[in-house]
């Protein structure tokens, strides 16, 4: 038997984001049971990008090699945008690959219109992605009843999905190397400590991205308020972050009075590779290690310390604080529980999980507010909670204290360590059958009954199955989760009426989008015949002169087919000219060149010639042809 084949598709595995970092912890896991045939699908790079034949895995961009057909797409943002989520290519890559599983982690927009999609219900589709806000993205809602395998990062996610009538939807949390944070012994910890004079200090960290939803200016009034009621803790305020984007923080202490030199932050020497703490003082500074002249920046994404510097880091803490306003796992705070720090984390969006007793955390309470735009619930940390939870850990016996932390360590191991997400991963791949391709066509698609409407008549259960059968050409049962969320829909006082509607629209968008083949999928494989693109996107009487132009084609080459690419809107102009073989609906990637169809260099096209009459000669070289054409052209 054969290894099940996995297509996991996210960010590169050696991007250093969270679903970048997740993924990478999760196919080093499957890579070593040696039980599948895993095959990377990577975000935002071209599809040979030499990047990716350097892992064990075989690897795959999403982006077009073609420098043509990418400068097509860049014209357009958003259409660049998914692309780089995999839109353009993610059938031809199902259909090359045959996978038995594929498994998307990204923001759930990035998969839009991929369950509507034909090879989304004939494999195995898992959906792991993060939801931060409430009310959750209606998108993420939208798409649950065809996501039959759909997984949160936090437990909020979760209930707040149940709650709507989706619960199918549980939650896997991203996983963490926690091998690569721990407390250090006694003896080391004082000596950094000593190295950087801080060594009687209560020090309250905060390791973050230089945002704003990240909470600066809540964290600085709060330990303003536990400087002021506990003057006697020597206390000072770590901010390992980027200095100048984002929050600006020196504005921010000179605001609230805070003095500078209680407020620390890291350098990173870009040169040697070492880092200082220390209060800020402006960027570029000298190195004191290898006197480098300014080489020290605040740490940020493009200079940064490395996980064995940041380990340390944490190590200088005495208390861990994460404000924010919203998340979708917030790493930080599981690597600050790693080191057996008490973690204080607002207790919302994926905070509730780590603010818990349990957890190893306290709770930070905030007051709602309403971000614009999206009217999504964000929050607002109290500086007061801030100040009342610093003092509960600075008051703290050291023995409950250190049981705190052992217990933050041993949650993060228990739900987020790469032996144990990676464990519950492969059982449910171990629990899906194979695919079995030989008898599975994707792209072969079925026309939808816009105008379908089931006998009244039937049962709730058969009338939603027949519905599906009939008008979307679905096969489900009473166990799908679609099937499951319009029972429930209907049982809130949603009409049968409404729910036809919404199945009459479904098949209206799936015709429409069913309609657009491929090159591919166009050209009839099966005849000897050369074949010739004639490309004229419009208008009607460019369309009508035309046929001439083609008849004189085929007298010149009468081996030739003839593909006449238009709107769909002018078929009717050119459905009597014999001379054309078949009329192919007109995209706007055509619009490049003849290499498009012809091929370029060693990458042979699907066509022997292409004809673009509507362009002007002089602004492109639509008809090189290799030297193939027997057309003459007179410039007048």
């Amino acid at each position: 038997m054969r290894k099940k084949k996995i297509l996991i598709h996210s960010n590169f595995c050696k991007a250093f984001t969270g679903f970048g970092k997740h993924k990478k912890n999760l196919l080093k896991y499957l890579y070593q049971t040696n039980k599948y045939d895993i095959v990377e699908l990577v975000n935002a790079k071209k599809e040979k990008d030499e990047a990716l034949s350097l892992l064990p895995w075989k690897a795959i961009g999403t982006l077009p090699e073609d420098a043509l057909v990418l400068q097509q797409i860049s014209k357009d943002k958003t259409r660049y945008r998914n692309a780089g989520y995999g839109h353009e290519s993610i059938e031809s890559i199902i259909k090359k690959e045959k996978p038995d599983i594929y498994l998307g982690i990204e923001d759930v927009w990035a998969f839009s219109g991929f369950t509507e999609k034909d090879w989304w219900s004939k494999i195995n589709c898992i959906v792991h992605t993060t939801l931060d806000s409430l009310p959750l993205l209606p998108e993420a809602v939208k798409m649950a009843p065809k996501i039959k395998n759909y997984y949160v990062w936090a437990s909020f996610a979760e209930k707040a999905m149940a709650e709507l009538g989706h619960k199918h939807v549980k939650t896997i949390r991203g996983t963490l190397d926690t091998d690569n944070f721990y407390k250090i012994n006694d003896q080391k910890r004082e000596g950094l400590r000593k190295k950087f004079n801080i060594s009687d200090n209560f020090i309250i960290g905060f390791v973050f991205r230089n945002q704003l939803r990240k909470s600066v200016p809540n964290l600085l009034e709060g330990f303003k308020l536990f400087k002021s009621k506990n003057q006697n803790s020597k206390a000072k305020l770590f901010l390992h972050t980027h200095w100048t984007e984002g929050w600006d923080i020196p504005r921010l202490i000179k605001e609230k009075g805070i003095k500078n030199e209680d407020v620390l932050t890291t350098y990173y020497c870009k040169v040697c590779k070492q880092y200082v703490v220390s209060s800020f003082s402006g960027q570029q500074r000298p190195c004191p290690y290898c006197s480098s002249k300014d080489s020290l920046e605040t740490t940020n994404i493009a200079n940064g310390v490395n996980e064995v510097q940041l380990n340390e880091i944490y190590n200088l803490m005495d208390v861990y604080c994460h404000p924010f306003t919203s998340g979708g796992q917030e790493i930080p705070i599981q690597e600050a529980k790693l080191t057996e720090l008490i973690t204080l984390v607002t207790n919302y969006s994926c905070g509730e999980d780590l603010c818990t007793a349990e957890s190893g955390g306290l709770a930070l309470d905030w007051a709602e507010y309403r971000e614009p735009g999206t009217q999504f619930i964000k929050a607002s940390t109290n500086s007061n909670s801030i100040c009342k939870q610093l003092t509960k850990v600075f008051k703290m016996k050291s023995s409950v204290r250190k049981k705190a932390g052992k217990a933050a360590r041993k949650f993060v191991i228990d739900n987020f360590s790469i032996e144990v997400v990676g464990k519950q991963f492969e059982g449910i791949f171990d629990s899906f059958n194979l695919v079995d391709w030989d008898n599975i066509s994707i792209g072969d698609f079925k026309l939808r009954n816009e105008e379908y409407i089931p006998n009244d008549n039937f049962p709730l259960k058969d009338w939603l199955i027949d519905l599906y059968k009939n008008c979307l050409r679905m096969e489900v049962d009473e166990h799908d989760s679609g099937y499951k969320y319009w029972v429930s829909e209907i049982s809130k006082g949603k009409s049968k009426s409404q729910v036809l509607d919404y199945f009459h629209e479904t098949a209206k968008k799936e015709n429409i989008e069913g309609e657009i083949k491929s090159l591919d999928d166009i050209v009839d494989k099966g005849r000897d015949n050369k074949r010739i693109a004639y490309v004229m996107p419009e208008h009607g009487e460019d369309i009508l002169a035309s046929t001439s132009v083609v008849k004189s084609l085929k007298s010149n080459y009468p081996d030739h087919d003839i593909y006449f690419f238009t709107k769909k809107m002018y078929y009717d102009l050119i459905d009597h000219c014999d001379s054309i073989y078949k009329m192919c609906e007109y995209k706007d990637e055509m619009d490049l060149d003849c290499f498009y169809f012809i091929g370029r260099a060693n990458k042979k096209g699907l066509f022997d010639l292409a004809f673009f009459p509507y362009k002007e000669t002089k602004k492109s070289i639509d008809y090189a042809n290799h030297g193939r054409t027997k057309v003459e052209y007179e410039l007048r």
